[in-house]
Order: structure tokens, then sequence, then C-alpha cells
């Protein structure tokens, strides 16, 4: 307060309000004495407001009010249209290049997950190898009397490590030999690293979707980008789809191979399930020029799983770098020691020598029919009783019909008596035969060749439908035979039968007078009921040509009747 009174400087008003105290410029504080208020003021003093609020109301606003310029004429009606014209296209413009700048970003980064799923669906761990583990019971890795070692094992572990390229297989075989679990066993050594595996079926939709499931492929599902189109890329068919996860397989293969040098494993399985039709030989004609491209290219080694020979008929049509691996039932002395482990893994019991051969003897080396027998108590009967199993499936199928056979079942009766012709002609083949069996290989299997099956059957149609059924089996040399040793046993068992081979001409005599009957037309000449007759004679010229004229009864009066 000392400082400010010396600073300040004091001035004394006349004025009622009181004193005012003014401080120098730099600090400037009005003080207002405790004094006491009087209103309302004295006329004077509101005489003296008035007229300063009326002045300040009359003084002239600098921005309202300024003077008037020749360049402020006022606006048309087209320069406003143009002006906001211009402010909507700005905005226009400034939205769409935002909306597709971030299209474009998603649709990039679509692409981009896109491939990086697939190369995940072939980094290690696959779901096909834990579902085989757990289904089967097997641990990982499988204990010695969990797996039988066979020949092809280490051909087919070379090709799934990728060590083998150059070429794209077919493993054929019957059913229960064990290929997919050679697959499989093959897979697990690698822990499934650049292996991908599915199976297939009958119906595109299906064999689409487990595709994309075994590559991590979504086929545009969930792109979000459809719903702005007038057609999305999933209007469109199973087996154009089917070619753009090919495309997009393509891609990942071709960073894979810059990456570890090595091909990728694409495995399809039961590839007999799809259909011998249109759709279905297109389908494998695709799966076949991909698999010959990539081969040639080492991106991609395909492998098909098949039981059927009509798979192997369709691809030797194009076939260039086709490598077929045949399958069969194990030979004796393997089939023995599976036989054994299998009995030891399920009961801890061990088999001399003549128990297993006699029912190697019954069964044969098929891997299934091993297992089953092994798992249960009574290994004999079980034996009897797949055999069973095979003789009734047999003759649900083609069983013949006889002499009293209706002729509208006569087309199913063809088929099926043409199988028993065949199965008849298998029977007496290996009374032929000077071997029909081995001590080390076991089972010897009488045998044709295809066409000369079809020679005995009398038709070429009904052979592959019958490899189908499981019946009979085409092999990879085009051997015709019985599906496996079971199933030979039932074809003796039938054609033993007091009386099959009568009933069996029976039936062939039965389908050929009908056939007889259907191709027989009954001409009813009325000229000859009539007491009408036919001349025939050649004609009188050198041209050899016949000539037929109806002579007609003559009629006889009555009166010569009489006489």
């Amino acid at each position: 307060m000392a400082m400010f009174a010396r600073q300040a400087r004091l001035q004394l008003g006349t004025g009622r309000a009181g004193f005012h105290l003014q401080a120098s410029p730099s600090l400037q504080t009005l003080l207002v004495p405790q004094t006491r208020r009087v209103w309302p003021p004295p006329a004077p003093l509101r005489q003296r407001q008035r007229l300063s609020t009326s002045a300040r109301n009359s003084a002239p606003n600098a921005d309202s009010e300024r003077p008037p310029n020749r360049d402020d004429a006022p606006q048309s009606l087209f320069s406003k249209a143009a002006e906001s014209a211009f402010t909507t296209l700005a905005s226009v413009v400034v939205l769409g290049v935002g909306f597709a700048a971030a299209g474009y970003g998603y649709h990039k980064s679509y692409k981009h997950m896109q491939l990086k799923k697939i190369e995940n669906a072939f980094k290690p761990g696959d779901p096909v190898l834990d579902l085989a583990a757990f289904g089967k019971e097997i641990p990982s890795p499988p204990l010695p009397q969990h797996w039988v070692q066979r020949e092809e094992q280490a051909r087919i572990d070379e090709i799934i490590s990728g060590t083998e390229k150059g070429h794209y297989y077919l493993i054929m075989g019957d059913k229960g030999c064990g290929k997919s679990s050679m697959l499989l066993e093959a897979m697990r050594k690698i822990e499934g690293v650049g292996c991908a595996m599915f199976e297939a079926h009958s119906d595109l939709e299906l064999f689409r979707i487990r595709l994309g499931k075994a590559l991590d492929y979504e086929f545009h599902e969930d792109y979000i980008g459809g719903y702005f189109s007038e057609r999305g890329p999933r209007d469109t068919t199973a087996l154009l789809d089917i070619e753009r996860a090919m495309n997009k397989l393509e891609k990942v293969a071709l960073r894979h191979r810059a990456r570890h040098n090595k091909p990728l494993i694409l495995i399809i399985n039961q590839t007999q399930l799809i259909r011998d039709d249109h759709d279905g030989r297109d389908l494998l004609e695709l799966l076949q020029q991909r698999a010959e491209q990539w081969a040639a290219s080492n991106l991609v080694t395909m492998i098909f799983n098949t039981d059927d020979y009509w798979i192997l008929e369709r691809f030797k049509q194009l076939a260039t770098r086709l490598e077929i691996i045949p399958v069969t039932d194990l030979p004796k002395q393997q089939a023995l020691g599976a036989l054994q482990r299998y009995r030891f893994r399920y009961y801890r019991e061990l088999l001399d020598k003549p128990q297993l051969e006699e029912i190697y003897d019954r069964v044969g080396g098929r891997l299934s029919f091993l297992n089953k027998v092994a798992k249960s108590r009574d290994m004999l009967a079980a034996c009897d009783t797949i055999m069973e199993v095979e003789k009734t499936w047999f003759l649900n199928q083609c069983w013949i019909l006889g002499s009293e056979m209706d002729d509208d079942v006569m087309d199913q009766q063809k088929w099926a008596s043409a199988a028993m012709v065949l199965a008849q002609a298998l029977v007496d083949k290996e009374e032929e035969m000077d071997k029909t069996y081995d001590p080390e290989t076991g089972h010897v299997l009488p045998h044709f060749p295809m066409h000369k099956s079809q020679q005995i059957m009398t038709r070429s149609d009904f052979i592959r439908e019958l490899d189908r059924l499981n019946l009979f089996t085409i092999t990879s040399t085009a051997q015709v035979r019985a599906s496996s040793v079971p199933m030979h046993r039932a074809f003796k068992e039938i054609c033993a039968e007091p009386g099959f081979r009568q009933f069996l001409e029976d039936t062939l005599q039965r389908i050929s007078d009908i056939e007889s009957l259907g191709r027989t037309r009954e001409l009813v000449a009325k000229d000859l009921v009539l007491g009408g007759k036919y001349e025939i004679a050649k004609a009188p010229d050198r041209s050899g040509r016949l000539e037929f004229t109806l002579k007609q009864k003559e009629e006889e009066d009555d009166d010569d009747k009489k006489q």
C-alpha cells in the first residue's frame, strides 16, 4: 500500500458521487468510498445519462451502415445455383474418394488375408491327423503293435515329404486294403507340413465345401463388397468355385516353392464317389488338367485315392505324368504278423501258427477283415460271418429268378445273370489252375482280362457297375476277379448248390425267349384265309426280280353247284 500511495496521484472531485483515485497509467484502480448511495439520482444527472444513451444508439455502425459500393451488386439466381452445385460436387468428390480409398484398401486386404489363410492351411498340424488318431484310438506316434508296415509305405513317404515330385499319383486298391492309412501315416511323419487332405463327394456343392475347408478358403462368402454389386462373386456354379480355389492355391504354391523348393501336397480321398455323369467327368477333367500343369512345374503334387477302375479309364485319356500305385491284400507272412499284432493289442493273446493260417485261409490278407476278426472273441465264427455277409450282398444284388421270371424284370435279370455267369466262369477256372495257393504269398485268385470278362458276360457295360458295387474287382492291370477271398468263397458255395447250373440255364433261356417274343411280329394274310393263292415267279426279263401274283378263288354259280 505504501508503494501504491507513492505512485498514485490523488484527485478530488466535486460531484455527489464522492471522490475518485486515479492511478498511474501502468496501474489504474477505482477506489469507491464507503458512502451512502442516493436513489434516484438527481434530474440533471438523469438527463445527461439519457443524452449519452441516445448518442450511442444514433452513432453509425461501421460494418452495417458503410457507404454503398458499385461492386456490391446483388447475386443472380444462376450464380447462386452454380455456387451450390460446386459445393455439392466438392462434397460428393470428397466422400467418393474417401469411400473408394476405403473400399480399395478393404479389397486388397481381403485378398491378402485369403492367401494368408490358405498358407496357414499347410502349416504343421492337420485336423485330419487328429481325427484319424482319435477315431482309431492310435497314439501319435503309433506303437509297433498299432501299425502294419507295407512295401508301398516308403514310396508314399517320399511323395508326401516332397522328395519325389514331377508326377501326380493314382492309388488304386480294394476297400479296406489300407490306402488311406498309409497316407495318414506319411502325413504324421512330417506333421502335415505342406499337406492338405479331404474326402470327395458325389455332389459338387459338397465337394466345393470340403475343398474350401481343407484350404481354409471361403469362396468370397464373407466378402462385404458383394453387397454393393449387382451380381456377387458367389452367383456361379460349384465348378467355377473349384476353379477359383485352384487359382488361389496356385499363387500360394508359387510362394511355397520359392521359400522351400518343394511342392505342396493335395490329397483327394475316395475319388470313386464322384458320379460318372456329365458334371462328374467335367470335375475330373478340371482336376486332371491342374494336376498335369502343377506336376510339370513342381508346384503341387496331387494324389487321387480310389477303389474303382473307371477313374483310371478317365485319366488314361489325358494322362502324361500319371503314376499308378496299386495296393492289394497283404501277402501271407505280413498278414499273419498283422493278425498277431492286432490280437495282442486287443486281448494280450499270442496265437499259434496253425490258428493264424486257418484264419488267413478264410479271410485272406485284407486288413479290414483281419482287424475285425482280431476284435472278436470267436475268431473262426467271425470269419464265417464275414463270408456270409459277402454272400448275402452278392445274392441280394445278383440272384436270378429262373424260368418263371416275369418279363417286366428282364432288364435287371440280364444284369444279374451276367454276374452269375462270370462268377461261375471264375469258379470253373480255379479248377483248371495249376496253383491256387502259394505257401509264401498266399491265395492266388482266378481272374480274366477285362475284355475276356465282357465276352463271357456277352455285355460290355455291366462290368464297371459290378466293380462299383464291390462284387468284382478290376485291378490296375485290367484283370477281373472276385473282390475278396470271402467273396470268392461265396462264389464257390453258390455255384456248388444242387441244381444251380440248370437254374442258371433256365434263366438264360427265359431271357432269350422274352427277347425273341419282343422281336417277333405276327402277320395275317387275309387273302389266304378266304381261299386265295399267291404265285411267286421270276420276271420275264433278265432283271431277276420276283413277282407276286394273287389268284382269288373263282366263284361258282349256284346252278353248277346243284348239278
